[in-house]
């Protein structure tokens, strides 16, 4: 099985390495991959690092990163997806996406219960917090990091909460915490 770390990379600082090591960890125990070890950067320019591991062998490429923009969502419904861990193989997500009709990305709901994008763990704004679906499909780094520092918290999300939200954030290792730019929820969900 092999697995898949994304670390974004700007002017030869990793970003965020403390939680992508804390994730690789518990992904494969006994691991003899230390990241800030094996990983150099480019020192100009903003980079997504790659690492392709399975716990003893690893592979790491450096892909310059362009920021997809996203302001559109489709509801996809999978009561069996699994994604519980960063999987370099990512059939069961492409195979979801291929639903996104003329939306940017998919919106993955499982038993009844949003989960997250394609590419981003979500949270939506309820009066003045940030929720999180308390069932992601993968535990991001970044939602991570804002849990720790209790900047979002961590709810049940269904479909019939999104009529109570007023904005969308995607976050990831890449993008951090990026709020979609749309008027209402309703121009975002397709």
């Amino acid at each position: 099985m092999q697995y898949l770390e994304t670390i974004k990379a700007l002017d030869g600082e990793l970003d965020n390495l403390e939680y992508h090591q804390r994730r690789l960890d518990k992904t494969v125990k006994n691991s003899n991959i230390i990241l800030k070890d094996i990983l150099m950067p480019p020192s100009v320019g903003l980079f997504r690092c790659r690492v392709i591991y399975d716990g003893k062998n690893y592979e790491v490429f450096y892909h310059p990163y362009k920021k997809k923009n996203i302001k559109t969502l489709k509801l996809v419904f999978d009561d069996t997806v699994n994604y519980s861990k960063k999987y370099y193989d990512r059939k069961c997500i492409d195979i979801l996406l291929k639903q996104k009709s003329s939306c940017d990305d998919i919106l993955i709901v499982k038993n009844g219960l949003i989960t997250d994008t394609s590419i981003a763990n979500i949270a939506f704004q309820y009066k003045n917090e940030w929720i999180t679906p308390k069932k992601p499909l993968l535990e991001g780094t970044t939602r991570a990091r804002l849990l720790e520092s209790r900047k979002i918290l961590e709810e049940d999300v269904t479909i019939k909460d999104l009529e109570n939200f007023t904005q969308v954030a995607l976050m990831n290792a890449m993008i951090d915490f990026d709020i979609i730019t749309q008027d209402n929820i309703e121009e975002i969900i397709c």
